[in-house]
């Protein structure tokens, strides 16, 4: 809060909008707090070197501010490439993004918050620049596999994109042996013709150890498997026991019908249902969930440490909790047949799935079944005579949830809501730690269940808590920028399709989904499917109610996951203020606008790392899964085409490179206006979309590469034009969410991979 406090002594935008005047010159500190009415010096020169720090002013050798841009300069966070060469992605977004050659790096490394000069002779989107300050470095600590030789030590990092080893001085080793896992503090950093010098902090274990591999990515992302004591014993000193206080105000619901719907493996239940059918045909819809904020209040140990984590890391092997066990498993989680403390939504919804009604109120609840998305959907899909018989009483209930959550569906899809139906895979373990198999996972009418209960739900708040206008965290998703919509149009128009704007040049989610409609069962849906997911905004939490386009609702908040993300938590201590007797005092509203925008901006980052680190592990694990069947043959789908080759993706949703070197009966050459490798003497030609059988030729677990070699090239090829798409229907439409394309999209088909997508559209995330 201190933070907060200093840099709010003056408003940043009014700043930046007063240096981005046509008249504004530099001016130095003393000068801008006389042109801005600022009396407090020592604060506001501590204000400007904050945006300075972060990459908003520049300080020039003459002590004078104002903006990078105006100055030929970029500030940006740096993205290096695995071969040296770099990218500064500039802060500001209507910039074009500057290439830095391993030479011009001068000691900035990928990830570091940077500020580069424009060299002369480059403009628009050929920028080169060369990087003249490091304003924030990115990777204090990394991790590596620890080397030695005779006269030497050093570290080589696990991510590719840290080119450069890291040199171990005399003493510094920790004990560390070939081979090793370490983490390394970095002592000096790198400069022109220099390594960084680190010493090694944390020895994980050998390579190949059972668990290293996973720890290192944890380690890599800087997570926190441990809790700190304080936080612990907080914990601890919680009771489950439910007295009069525990009780006072509560809504007593333990005699409803209420089941929890989860994973098989699933360990912190924090949302359960119930459901019945009114007279007269409306349903009574009740999300109950886990009323974390009771036990974790505001300011304690608990809540520091659950804003630092902001949300759970769920690992193929392990689950980083955002709080700890005693409360995330126990306490607070809706075990069966248990007492516990609940927030509930209580909605009234007509057969048509307009809300009519709702309520929400603090409750005491008792789950009666912990039941699994497998056995509810062997109840309703298979009619499982064991299962039908076991939960009897619960058979009519389960029917009536797939009603009502087939109406909401289709309520959602009129009006536009955008649906990504990904086929997704989970990685099975043995003892050891190693994959034994991947199997893909689809949503079933019991996940459907959930999801839609869910969205009803975080809907209901949202709207609720817009209404009363008090301060809250909302998970917002914007409408794709239109320099996205641009690239993905031009990337739609190979296959005869295209998004059009309405009348007010805006696009409508269900435009979206009109193209996912048209390719449903097409060869090219997967990779049409990504490329429109990646043209969208990436899904994050604001302080203001933005609404979620890809949704198609225009109130969302996150409300039904309390015990593994923090927003929630803070959306559920905000309702129970609204309460209280007096509600929200003024002095209370403004503290909780500062905080909320603060939650949202912690939360929105420490989401896009846990997300970065759970796909990182996904991959490893499927990566080593391929190395046990290197040699065998695999069918699947081209999911994209490069110039040096194309990659694609099995059955098992592991993707792989056909390198064009292995295609021996022809040369083939990008042909970049049909997205395809066309050979020069046959006139056959490789497709997204297109199947075939390739065999596992190489892999690589360090760098995550799976390299294939495609079998009987003769019978897999397809010799048709790429006319043959080209006559389809155009695909009238208007908006919707997700990620880019276009020439863009063409250069960068690569990253259009299933380790990109996010889940921006899916109801629990």
């Amino acid at each position: 809060m201190d933070t907060l406090r200093k840099e709010t002594c003056m408003d940043k935008k009014e700043l930046l909008a007063l240096m981005r005047t046509q008249s504004y010159r530099p001016l130095t500190a003393a000068e801008l707090m006389e042109v801005l009415g600022q009396e407090d010096e020592e604060a506001f020169r501590e204000f400007l070197h904050s945006l300075e720090q972060e990459g908003y002013i520049v300080r020039t050798r003459k002590d004078k501010y104002g903006l990078p841009e105006k100055m030929g300069l970029v500030s940006g966070r740096l993205q290096a490439s695995t071969k040296g060469y770099a990218f500064v992605v500039p802060r500001e977004k209507e910039q074009a993004d500057v290439y830095i050659s391993a030479l011009n790096l001068n000691g900035a490394m990928h990830g570091d918050l940077v500020l580069a000069r424009i060299l002369p002779g480059t403009t628009g989107r050929r920028q080169e620049g060369e990087i003249i300050r490091v304003l924030q470095r990115a990777n204090r600590r990394v991790v590596g596999t620890f080397t030695a030789t005779r006269h030497l030590s050093f570290v080589v990092p696990d991510d590719a994109h840290l080119h450069q080893d890291i040199l171990i001085t005399p003493g510094n080793s920790l004990g560390a042996r070939e081979k090793d896992k370490v983490v390394v503090e970095i002592t000096r950093w790198p400069e022109a013709r220099r390594n960084p010098e680190g010493r090694v902090v944390e020895v994980l274990g050998q390579v190949g150890q059972p668990g290293v591999d996973v720890l290192s990515i944890i380690k890599k992302y800087d997570l926190e498997p441990e809790f700190p004591p304080e936080v612990l014993r907080e914990a601890d000193g919680l009771s489950k026991e439910l007295g009069p206080r525990e009780l006072a105000g509560r809504r007593d619901l333990r005699d409803w019908r209420l089941v929890t719907i989860d994973g098989a493996d699933a360990r912190d239940l924090d949302d359960a249902v119930s459901l019945e059918l009114l007279p007269g045909g409306n349903y009574l819809l009740g999300v109950h969930i886990a009323d974390v904020s009771f036990y974790v209040r505001e300011g304690s140990a608990l809540d520091r440490e659950a804003f630092n984590r902001a949300t759970s890391v769920y690992f193929v092997d392990r689950v980083i909790p955002m709080l700890p066990p005693r409360l995330s498993n126990d306490i607070c989680s809706l075990n069966a047949g248990e007492d516990r403390l609940a927030m509930t939504a209580l909605m009234t919804i007509t057969p048509r799935g307009t809300v009519k009604d709702y309520e929400l109120f603090p409750s005491i609840i008792r789950v009666r079944e912990r039941m699994t998305y497998d056995a509810v959907r062997r109840i309703l899909v298979d009619g499982d005579p064991e299962l039908m018989e076991r939960y009897r009483e619960l058979v009519p209930d389960f029917q009536l949830m797939a009603r009502l959550a087939a109406i909401l569906k289709r309520r959602r899809e009129k009006r536009g809501a955008i649906d990504f139906d990904f086929p997704e895979a989970k990685v099975e373990l043995d003892d050891q730690g190693l994959p034994v198999a991947i199997i893909p996972r689809q949503r079933s009418v019991a996940e459907g269940i959930i999801e839609e209960f869910m969205i009803a739900a975080n809907e209901v708040v949202a709207r609720h808590l817009y209404e009363l206008a008090v301060p809250a965290v909302y998970r917002v998703h914007e409408e794709p920028a239109p320099d996205k919509m641009e690239e993905l149009n031009n990337f739609l128009a190979f296959f005869g399709l295209q998004i059009r704007p309405n009348r007010e040049g805006r696009f409508n989610p269900r435009a979206f989904q009109e193209i996912l409609t048209a390719v449903k069962g097409r060869p090219e849906e997967l990779v049409i499917s990504t490329v429109m997911l990646r043209s969208m905004m990436h899904a994050r939490y604001a302080g203001q109610c933005l609404g979620h386009f890809g949704l198609a609702s225009p109130y969302y908040c996150h409300f039904t996951s309390p015990i593994r993300r923090y927003p929630d938590l803070v959306v559920h201590r905000i309702l129970r203020e609204t309460w209280s007797p007096g509600g929200l005092t003024p002095q209370r509203m403004a503290e909780l606008d500062a905080f909320v925008a603060l939650a949202a901006a912690q939360a929105s980052e420490r989401e896009k790392v846990a997300e970065e680190a759970e796909r990182e592990t996904l991959d490893m694990k499927k990566v080593q899964y391929m190395e046990r069947h290197v040699g065998a043959t695999f069918t699947g789908a081209i999911s994209g085409v490069v110039p040096y080759g194309f990659f694609v993706e099995l059955e098992n949703t592991v993707e792989g490179l056909v390198h064009v070197s292995t295609l021996t009966d022809d040369y083939y050459h990008y042909q970049e206006d049909q997205l395809a490798l066309v050979g020069e003497h046959t006139g056959k030609a490789f497709r997204i979309g297109q199947p075939v059988e390739v065999l596992v030729a190489r892999v690589n677990v360090e760098a995550r590469q799976v390299d294939f070699e495609l079998v009987k090239p003769e019978a897999t090829v397809d010799t048709g034009p790429v006319s043959r798409v080209r006559g389809q229907q155009q695909v009238k439409s208007r908006e919707k969410d997700t990620g880019s394309a276009g020439s863009k999209t063409r250069r960068k088909i690569r990253g259009q991979s299933r380790r990109q997508r996010n889940k921006a559209t899916r109801g629990r995330s």
